[in-house]
Formats: structure tokens, C-alpha cells, sequence
């Protein structure tokens, strides 16, 4: 055996996995594909939420006048190559950062491929170790329709230097909110065409609604129960969206498509020869993490368990055999409010029959910090069972960093209570959490 560990795949995943391998004094090899950070860093959660930064700061300098600060009169115009450049540096500082974290470890950039259940090549290259763990991530992918190749997916949007006029997003889950979000406030105008009922299908659904009706107050135009059927070219040179809704056949035209319905997991050439199950979401995995081969296990996207990068690092160290509570997953979209959840929705506790069951929702205006900050558009829901906090939504300026009081208080069971006797600094949108629990 030439290694104790092998790590294919150097993402959020798999970067801790081989840190923690360095940390327990085995010997390590990581195998990337493309850069260190995976898609997280270069492709994903990093470089959108630049743009994210960049586009709260577009709509707040539109909004100076509310808070006494005159701008000289003048369009305000937003610069993608600055917007771009300023990603780059950023991503490239924290792969740098990535590197550091693996030190101690044998790194081998190239694709890796299965020729037995312990052995992987690379570049002609053969490796074995008792232990592989696979964290090969996920990839974009498009709807089989007449056309799909003339849309943008997101990972090529984010080096777009150039501000469209108008774009169509097939897909309002995180991915596409996101982007609707941004390019709505740099001033391109944004349609989502979305198949389901509401958008962002999964999360709390008064919370997927509020956040809708802000965004279309914004200028989004939102098409839901819509299923896009082709995409074609214009004698204009635009792209023409033909959609289905209510059993009618519409269109929609935009100078470009982006297409943003989900992820497929990568899955490492050889695994399923050398006897790894593949199922519809990824690789078929037990409650540890190892696939139907012993000794190898899948992490991260590639399981299709939960594709979210805190997810992946949080399977690493299971597997590493670091304590990690896999429950509750917190979640967040970055759109302006953002949203952010922890635990079951309303909907889910409802199908699970969970009784007492009772509901608090909560007006973010009704909060004195969110009103000097001009951010008073929001609302926090939360459920509670007995005296159990068991879920927590949050439409809201700084959502993401107020669900993890919530996330923490599920994590480690504490009764209401507990969560009522701490004290909350005033004035802060943290007393939230503390005011919408019954």
C-alpha cells in the first residue's frame, strides 16, 4: 500500500478529511481534479456570494437618500470586470488558504479512476491505500429539451464581464434566487421560470412566498407551476424560453438563459466496476458513509444526501471519527433579505404528526434594530413541540448568521426555556429569536 488514506477530491468535503488523515499521522494522499476548494470555492458558495456583496451594495447606495446620504445625481453602474476580479482575488486567496489547511499531506492533481476496490491511477500513476474516501462533488445539469445548449449554467455566469440586458432563469431554487437576486439589483431584468407551486420547493413555504412577493416588488418576474419545454434562438439574436403553464403553451425572450435546476453527483470512473452501488441521487452509502465497497466511503455531493458544503465538511469528520452532530443541517439563500432555516418546516412536522404542535411567526419590523437599519422587510417562524424548539425560518436581513442560535438550540435539544433565559444584547436583530418563542 503506498498510502494509509487516499481523498479524491480536494472540496469541502474532501480538504478536512485529508487534514483530519494529517492530524491522526496517517499517510495522506489528496487527489484533485481541478483546483483546491472544489466547486465551493472556485465554482460555488465563494464566488456567488461576492456577487451577493457586491449587489447589497448596489441596492443600499440606491437607497442612501433614506438615511440623510446625498449622491451626486448620476446613474449608479455596476462593474462586472471589477465585480469579477474582485471574486478571483478572493477565491484565490482562500485556495491558497486550502493548501495551508492540507499541509503534511501528499497532494496529486489529476483525475482519478477506480482499477480495483483499493487502488486508483492518475496519470498512469497507481495508488492504494485500505482507506479511500471519495468526495467528488457535483456538477451543473440541464433539462433534456430542444435547445438546452444555448443556455448559461452558473459556474460560467460567474466570469460573465458583461451586464445582460435581460435574463430568463429556468429554476427558483437556491441557485436561481440567488442569481435573480443579483442581477436584478445590478439592473438586468430577471425572469424565473419555476416547475413547482412556489419557489425555493423544500423550505418553509410562508417563508418561500414572503420572499417572492420582495423579489417581485423588485422588478422579478416570477413564472411558477411553469415547466420550460424549449429554448431557440431569435432572428434578434435574443433566446426565446417556451414554457408550459396550466396546460398553455407561452414564451418568454431574454438576451441569456441560465440554466439552474439542480446538481448531479460526479462519480469517480471504475467506482461502480470495482462494486460501489450508484444510485438516482449518487452513491449509495450506509449511516457511516461507506459505500457497498468496505473500506471506501463517499462524502459530500457525491452522495447526494445533502449538497450543501457545511454538510460535507460535517460527513468528513464523521468519518474521520470526529463527534459531529449530523442534525439539524442549517440552510441559507444570500438573496436580499436572505433566508436561512434550521430544523423541520411546518409542512414536515404536520406530515409527521408531531403533536402539540404550535407555530409563532414573528414581523421583522416589529424589531427595534432592523428599523434603524432601514432592513424591517422579513418574518421568523418558529415551531415548537412541547417544550422543544424543533424549527426555525427566517426571512430577514443577516438570516444566515441568526439561525445558528437556533440550529445550536436544536442540535443540543434545550428546552425553550434555556433559550429564554439567555440574555440577548439590545439592541440587536439577535432578540429575534428571543421574542418569537412562545
Amino acid at each position: 500500500m503506498t498510502h494509509d488514506l487516499i481523498v479524491i477530491g480536494g472540496g469541502p468535503a474532501g480538504y478536512p478529511a485529508a487534514a483530519a488523515g494529517v492530524r491522526q499521522s496517517l499517510k495522506t494522499l489528496l487527489i484533485e481534479a481541478g483546483e483546491l476548494g472544489g466547486t465551493c470555492l472556485n465554482r460555488g458558495c465563494i464566488p456567488t456570494k461576492t456577487f451577493c456583496r457586491s449587489a447589497e451594495t448596489m441596492l443600499d447606495t440606491e437607497r442612501a437618500g433614506e438615511f440623510g446620504i446625498d449622491i451626486p445625481a448620476g446613474k449608479i453602474n455596476v462593474d462586472l470586470n471589477r465585480v469579477v476580479g474582485r471574486k478571483n482575488e478572493i477565491v484565490m486567496q482562500l485556495r491558497e488558504a486550502v493548501a495551508g489547511v492540507v499541509n503534511g499531506a501528499d497532494v496529486k492533481l489529476g483525475r482519478a479512476r477506480f482499477i480495483s476496490p483499493s487502488e486508483v491511477e492518475v496519470d498512469g500513476e497507481i495508488f492504494s491505500a485500505p482507506r479511500i474516501i471519495v468526495a467528488t462533488g457535483s456538477a451543473p445539469v440541464s433539462l433534456p429539451i430542444p435547445g438546452a445548449e444555448l443556455c448559461t449554467n452558473s459556474d460560467q455566469l460567474l466570469d460573465t464581464t458583461t451586464l445582460p440586458e435581460s435574463m430568463i432563469i429556468i429554476g427558483g431554487g437556491v441557485i436561481g434566487m440567488e442569481f435573480a437576486s443579483v442581477f436584478a439589483a445590478f439592473g438586468c431584468e430577471v425572469t424565473v421560470i419555476e416547475y413547482c407551486k412556489e419557489i425555493l420547493p423544500g423550505f418553509d413555504r410562508d417563508i418561500a412566498k414572503r420572499l417572492r412577493s420582495t423579489l417581485s416588488k423588485r422588478g422579478i418576474k416570477f413564472l411558477v407551476n411553469s415547466a420550460a419545454t424549449a429554448v431557440e434562438m431569435t432572428s434578434e439574436g435574443k433566446r426565446k424560453v417556451s414554457y408550459q403553464t396550466k396546460g398553455k403553451d407561452a414564451s418568454v425572450e431574454a438576451a441569456i438563459v441560465l440554466m439552474a435546476v439542480g446538481r448531479k453527483a460526479v462519480i469517480p470512473e471504475g467506482l461502480a466496476e470495482a462494486g460501489a452501488e450508484i444510485g438516482r441521487r449518487g452513491i449509495t452509502v450506509d449511516d457511516n458513509f461507506m459505500t457497498t465497497i468496505p473500506g471506501v466511503y463517499a462524502i459530500g455531493d457525491c452522495n447526494g444526501i445533502c449538497q450543501l458544503a457545511h454538510a460535507a465538511t460535517a460527513q468528513a469528520r464523521r468519518v474521520m471519527g470526529e463527534d459531529t452532530d449530523l442534525s439539524p443541517i442549517p440552510a441559507a439563500v444570500f438573496t436580499v433579505p436572505e433566508i436561512a432555516s434550521a430544523g423541520m418546516t411546518e409542512e414536515q412536522a404536520q406530515e409527521a404528526g408531531i403533536s402539540p404542535l404550535q407555530v409563532v411567526k414573528l414581523p421583522v419590523r416589529s424589531n427595534g434594530k432592523a428599523l434603524t437599519m432601514g432592513e424591517t422587510d422579513g418574518l421568523i417562524k418558529m415551531i415548537v413541540s412541547g417544550d422543544k424548539l424543533i424549527g426555525c425560518h427566517i426571512l430577514g436581513s443577516h438570516a444566515s448568521d441568526l439561525i445558528m442560535e437556533a440550529s445550536l438550540a436544536i442540535s443540543a435539544n434545550l428546552p425553550v426555556a434555556a433559550i429564554l433565559r439567555a440574555i440577548h444584547p439590545h439592541p440587536t436583530l439577535s432578540e429575534l429569536i428571543h421574542t418569537a418563542l412562545p
